[in-house]
């Protein structure tokens, strides 16, 4: 029920926003249609009237020539023959004089009758000394004409009028008939006289003949539905415009087929954006579903199995049962692997925190000491220098807990640019009293810092196990007890050698093993392996190499190959 009412409710939302989208981009759309209305309506009658003017000075002129006025004065001229060759290059229906009393007089075509009741009152008008126009259908064979009439004067009154008459079919052929848009002109009868579509002529606008079905406002514009043929649009925009130069009035009807299918074209948009939204949420929550499913057969399937096990259990405690004596054997062997499963997380722990920290705490306890003594001889600037050293252990110590703990679970510091020079003086003086200790000595000269790509703290635990284990190994000796250390730079490359005059190593190959050993169990320089095994690693995330050997002669050494920082640089 729930994903019926959400489907009405997003098919609601989808037409909702489609019908927006179809009203704004029709009623833009119908804007656009109106205004393209508009512009070919003035152009049409900015033509018609363009095209009439020219007739009216045809008629203006021949008011004035010398054979007219000569006619009108009651001379004998022939001006038949000038309204012939006017009429001829105008392209006018007829050319002729008309006296205000006796009627017409001459004419381009005296045979030719296309006088029309509509005279009378262009007629009346030229009696005024106005120029006179009117349109009517002629009375000889029912043409539309449009006639102008140009008073002529004698003596300053007017006497007579010189008539023009056109052929609007003619005008409306050479004009603007056959364009897509409708256009037609009216007179003060709501009668179309003129048109670029001949089926609507003669029909009216008062509501007699042309009807529109339907008229309605849209955006301000009037949109008619008609059915007048196939060349007249059935929805169209209904503009118009007054003509006083002429008598007429001026209407246009623009299809508004491009609004319609913009309109639904943006509505089609909006629709397709809703079904596609709502075909990846249908696919989303079937996906879900299908997953919400398999999940409940999952767990179906699990909650099977473990009855299936339970089972199985059972079956096999009455297994046991019935062979007592196997099951206390496997219960001693079972205690014996928990036992032993707890002593090495226990060890593992305990000796790679213990290893890493024992050199600053004997360090930290040595410093302490000495500070107790210069306090006692009434040094306490040593004493202060001493707190000094055992605050920056400590600090030490911490970043060395920090560096363990992102070790033990893979992590890695940000690897910088450091001096590896002042790691080793820095380890050298943590592990000073090792040597006093041990009564070791040290060859190691500091060259100029050398600049190499690690982190602090994990080389200062390098070279701190390295140098820890050369001194282990000479602990228990008789002979020269000695420790070399050694930095130089070979290209990219800088190498870091600590060799010692111990016995050596058993076994290359096993020393970076975690667990391996050579120490002897109990005594104070015991260990459980995890040294060298821990400074591979620290090596090799800096991107290095550490590798041990034994030395001619006697001892061991191992060199750390890191990559200088300075060139490394240069080169990228």
């Amino acid at each position: 029920m729930r994903r019926i009412f959400a489907l009405m409710l997003f098919t609601l939302l989808a037409l909702g926003s489609a019908s927006v989208a179809w009203w704004l981009g029709y009623r833009s759309a119908l804007l656009q249609v109106a205004d393209r209305g508009d512009a070919y309506l003035r152009a049409a009658a900015d033509q018609l009237v363009a095209q009439l003017t020219n007739y009216r000075l045809v008629a203006v002129r021949l008011a004035d020539h010398p054979l007219v006025v000569g006619l009108a004065a009651g001379d004998d001229v022939p001006v038949d023959t000038l309204f012939r060759q006017a009429a001829d290059q105008t392209g006018a229906l007829e050319i002729a004089y008309h006296d205000l009393k006796e009627g017409r007089l001459a004419a381009s075509d005296m045979d030719r009758d296309l006088s029309m009741p509509e005279d009378r009152a262009a007629l009346a008008r030229a009696a005024t000394g106005a120029l006179g126009f009117a349109h009517g259908l002629a009375g000889g064979d029912g043409s539309r004409v449009f006639v102008f009439m140009a008073p002529v004067f004698d003596q300053g009154r007017p006497v007579g009028a010189v008539s023009v008459r056109v052929d609007l079919e003619a005008v409306e052929e050479s004009g603007w008939r056959g364009s897509p848009h409708v256009a037609f002109f009216t007179d003060d009868q709501a009668r179309i006289f003129v048109s670029n579509r001949s089926e609507l002529l003669f029909q009216s606008l008062d509501g007699a003949s042309l009807v529109p079905e339907a008229r309605n406002r849209t955006a301000g514009i009037e949109v008619w539905r008609l059915d007048e043929g196939r060349y007249v649009p059935d929805k169209a925009a209904y503009r118009s415009r007054d003509l006083p130069v002429i008598g007429l009035k001026g209407h246009v009807l623009v299809s508004t087929e491009p609004a319609d299918r913009i309109a639904a074209l943006q509505a089609a948009v909006v629709a397709a954006l809703f079904l596609a939204f709502g075909a990846i949420i249908y696919l989303s929550s079937e996906r879900r579903r299908a997953l919400a499913q398999a999940n409940a057969g999952l767990e179906m399937r699990v909650a099977d199995r473990t009855e299936a096990l339970a089972r199985a259990n059972e079956n096999l405690r009455h297994e046991v049962i019935e062979r007592q004596d196997a099951e206390a054997a496997l219960r001693r062997a079972q205690a014996d692997l928990v036992q032993a499963g707890k002593l090495t997380a226990l060890g593992q722990m305990s000796a790679g925190i213990s290893h890493e920290l024992n050199q600053p705490l004997m360090a930290i306890r040595s410093f302490s000491e000495n500070a107790g003594t210069f306090l006692d001889k009434n040094r306490p600037a040593d004493a202060r220098a001493n707190l000094h050293r055992i605050s920056d252990l400590a600090h030490r110590m911490a970043r060395i807990i920090k560096n363990l703990r992102a070790f033990a679970r893979q992590e890695t510091e940000p690897v910088s640019d450091i001096d590896i020079v002042a790691v080793v003086e820095t380890t050298l003086e943590l592990l000073e009293p090792r040597f006093l200790e041990t009564g070791a000595s040290l060859r190691w000269s500091a060259p100029p810092p050398v600049r190499v790509s690690g982190g602090e703290v994990r080389l200062q635990q390098v070279v701190t196990n390295l140098v820890s284990n050369a001194l282990d190994a000479m602990a228990a000796q008789d002979g020269a007890r000695e420790v070399e250390i050694t930095v130089s730079q070979h290209g990219t490359d800088v190498w870091l050698r600590v060799s010692d005059t111990g016995p050596g190593l058993d076994d290359p190959d096993k020393i970076f093993d975690p667990f391996y050993t050579t120490k002897t169990v109990g005594t104070s320089e015991d260990g459980m392996g995890l040294g060298l095994s821990i400074s591979y690693g620290l090596v090799q995330s800096f991107g290095g190499e550490i590798k041990g050997q034994n030395r001619d002669g006697a001892g061991a050494v191992f060199t750390v190959k890191l990559r200088a920082a300075q060139i490394e640089e240069a080169v990228a």
